[in-house]
C-alpha cells in the first residue's frame, strides 16, 4: 500500500519538521510512499525496493567527496526511491548544490528536514497507517476471491465471476488473453481512472491478463491486491474452458525441470516436446523482481520477437525463461544472444529488479547449467547496481567464487593493490574503482572517462597516481593481467 508524498509530508510528526523541498522534481508531491525508511549508511540503495522516503540526517554524507555525494543520490533514484529528506544542522549546515542538481537530474526529490525530529516517530505514525491500509486490503481482497470461489463452485463462468470481483472492488474488470481477445467483462470501461494488470497463470504458462479500471476516486490497493488474490480462482476457470494442449504442457515440465536440475536425459525428451531442439544452443534469462509475475507478458512477447522458441516460468518473485537461439554454429548463437541481452536491456522493470543472462548452453541438456551460471551472477555484488547482468562478463568473478577460498582472493588482491586500497581507506579516493573501469574498457582512457563522468585530464591525475602506488604503468607488461584480476577478485 502506499500514500502520496504530499500526503505524507502533512503527518505531524513530519511536518513538525519544517521540511521544504530543494530541487525541482515534476509531480512530487504525487510520488507514491510505500514506507519509510531511515538510514545513515551510504550504500543503502541496494537494500531498498522502491517507493521509500528515506530519512537521513546527513552525517555520512558531509563526510564524503562531492563525488560520492552525487554517486548516492544517483543509486537512490535507481532504485526507484519516492524520496530523500535530509535533516540540516551542524554535521550538515547546508545540502550542496552540486547533489541538488545530480538529484534533480536523476529525478530524485531531496527534501530538508529544518528542525530536528525524532525519525522513529515519523516512521511509527506513518509505517503503521500504511501497515493497518494493507491489512485491510488484504482482508477484504480474501474476502473477494471467497465469494468468487462460491460462485465457480455453483457453476458460474468468467463473466459471473468477473461481476463478484467488480462488485467487491468498485472496479470494472475485464480478461484478456494474451493476443488480445476478452474472455470475460463486468463493468463499464472507458479511459478514466487507473488500470491494474494482474498475470493470470495456468499450470506456470500465461493463459489472460486481468484488468482492473478503477476510477480516480476508487481504492487502487484495493484492486491490485484483490486481483491478485483472485488469480488462482480465475485460473481454475480458465482451466476448465480451455485445457492446455501437450506442447504447452511439455513446456511447463520442461522448465520445472530445468529449474530443479533434472537429469539430462528427462530434458532430452521434454525439449523436443515442447518445441526446443535437443542439440540446438540456449541461454537462460533470470529476472529477480516484486513485479515479476507482471513482467512475463512483456518478457514472452520480447522472447517471441527475438528468439526462434522461448519457454518462462514464473515462481515467486523470480521470472525464469529459456531461449532457443537461432542457428546450430556457435557464432550464430552468440549473435543471437548479444542481440537478446540489447533487448533485455530495453525492457522496463520495476525499480530494485535483477535481470541476468546466462552463458551460452550446447543444447537443451546444458539449460540448467545455463541457468545457475545466471542465478550466480546475480549473487554477485557488482550485480547489485541493477541494469542487465551478462553472465559471461563475469566469468572470472563466477570461476573464483566456486575455485578459489576467500582468504586466497583476498591474499592475491592485498598483494597486487593493497597501496590503492589503503590510499582509498584513507583518502576516501575512488581509485580502485577508476582502475576496474579503465582496465573494464581495454585500457581506453576516453570511455572509462565517459564511464566514470569524469574529464580526461582529471582521469589521467588519477591514473598516474596509481601508478605510483602500484609500482608504474603496467602496459606492455605481464603485470596488466595479474591487476585486472585483482580489481575483479576484489569486487567478491
Amino acid at each position: 500500500m502506499s500514500i502520496e508524498l504530499g500526503v505524507a509530508l502533512e503527518y505531524q510528526s513530519l511536518k513538525s519538521a519544517e521540511p521544504r523541498f530543494l530541487n525541482n522534481v515534476p509531480e512530487a508531491l504525487n510520488r507514491p510512499v510505500r514506507w519509510v525508511h531511515s538510514s545513515e549508511v551510504l550504500d543503502i540503495a541496494p537494500l531498498l525496493s522502491g517507493g521509500e522516503l528515506l530519512l537521513s540526517g546527513g552525517q555520512a554524507l558531509a563526510g564524503v567527496t562531492a563525488e560520492r555525494q552525487a554517486d548516492y543520490v544517483r543509486e537512490l533514484a535507481a532504485r526507484g526511491v519516492a524520496a530523500l529528506a535530509l535533516e540540516t544542522g551542524p554535521a550538515l549546515p547546508e545540502v550542496p548544490a552540486s547533489m541538488l542538481e545530480v538529484a534533480e537530474a536523476a529525478g530524485l526529490p531531496v527534501i530538508e528536514l529544518r528542525q530536528v525530529v525524532p525519525f522513529v516517530g515519523i516512521m511509527q505514525e506513518i509505517n503503521s497507517l500504511l501497515v493497518s491500509e494493507s491489512v485491510e486490503h488484504l482482508q477484504r481482497g480474501d474476502q473477494a476471491s471467497h465469494a468468487m470461489a462460491a460462485e465457480l463452485a455453483h457453476g458460474g463462468g468468467l463473466d459471473q465471476l468477473l461481476a463478484v470481483l467488480s462488485e467487491r472492488t468498485g472496479a470494472s474488470a475485464r480478461l484478456v488473453s494474451p493476443s488480445g481477445l476478452t474472455l470475460g467483462a463486468a463493468g463499464s470501461f472507458d479511459d478514466r481512472g487507473t488500470v491494474t494488470t494482474v498475470d493470470v497463470p495456468v499450470r506456470g504458462v500465461l493463459a489472460a491478463r486481468l484488468e482492473l479500471h478503477m476510477p480516480d476516486d476508487g481504492d487502487g490497493g484495493l484492486a491490485r491486491v484483490a486481483g491478485e488474490r483472485s488469480v488462482d480462482i480465475l485460473g481454475l476457470a480458465l482451466l476448465q474452458r480451455m485445457p492446455p494442449g501437450l506442447k504447452e504442457l511439455a513446456g511447463i515440465e520442461l522448465m520445472r525441470a530445468i529449474n530443479s536440475g533434472s537429469q539430462q536425459w528427462q530434458l532430452q525428451q521434454l525439449g523436443p516436446a515442447s518445441g526446443f531442439p535437443a542439440k540446438g544452443a540456449v541461454a537462460a534469462v533470470v529476472i529477480r523482481s516484486t513485479g515479476a509475475g507482471h513482467l512475463r507478458p512483456a518478457v514472452d512477447a520480447l522472447l517471441r520477437e527475438g528468439v526462434p522458441h522461448s519457454a518462462s516460468y514464473a515462481n515467486n518473485a523470480e521470472l525464469i525463461a529459456l531461449a532457443s537461439l537461432a542457428g546450430g554454429a556457435a557464432g550464430d548463437g552468440a549473435a543471437t544472444r548479444r542481440a537478446l541481452l540489447e533487448s533485455l536491456r530495453q525492457l522496463e522493470v520495476p525499480a530494485g529488479s535483477l535481470v541476468a543472462v546466462g552463458p551460452l548452453g550446447r543444447g537443451i541438456g546444458e539449460a540448467p547449467w545455463s541457468l545457475a551460471e545466471a542465478r550466480r551472477a546475480l549473487d554477485l555484488p557488482s550485480a547489485g547496481g541493477g541494469g542487465v547482468v551478462d553472465a559471461d562478463t563475469l566469468a572470472v568473478e563466477l570461476l573464483a567464487q566456486e575455485s578459489l577460498a576467500p582468504a586466497t582472493s583476498e591474499g592475491f588482491v592485498q598483494r597486487q593493490l593493497g597501496a590503492v586500497v589503503e590510499h582509498d581507506r584513507l583518502k576516501k579516493s575512488e581509485l580502485m574503482r577508476t582502475l576496474a573501469v579503465w582496465l573494464d574498457t581495454g585500457c581506453n582512457t576516453a570511455q572509462a572517462a565517459r564511464e566514470l563522468h569524469l574529464e580526461r585530464q582529471s582521469l589521467h591525475h588519477r591514473l598516474q597516481r596509481i601508478f605510483e602506488l602500484c609500482g608504474g604503468d603496467p602496459r606492455g607488461t605481464g603485470r596488466l593481467a595479474a591487476l585486472h584480476l585483482a580489481t575483479r577478485l576484489a569486487r567478491l
